[in-house]
């Protein structure tokens, strides 16, 4: 995969949270424990939308479901 090499800045804090949970769960980087935490961001946002599609009344899903979309064979 390729990566690209950023500078950031962050308190001592977080990079002790950083760390603490790159030693607890074995992650060789600092780089690879904040992707994972990226992942995770975009994973909840992704749940959020799930959840708020479904709260989304029936009808509005039936005048949406077939856009582009005919009822004949393939």
């Amino acid at each position: 995969m390729r990566t690209e090499k950023l500078s950031i800045s962050l308190t001592p804090e977080a990079i002790g949270v950083i760390d603490a949970y790159r030693s607890a769960h074995a992650i060789k980087s600092r780089s690879q424990v904040i992707e994972q935490a990226l992942r995770r961001l975009r994973e909840d946002d992704l749940e959020s939308a799930y959840r708020e599609a479904a709260a989304t009344d029936a009808a509005e899903w039936d005048a949406t479901a077939g856009d582009g979309l005919s009822h004949e064979p393939w």
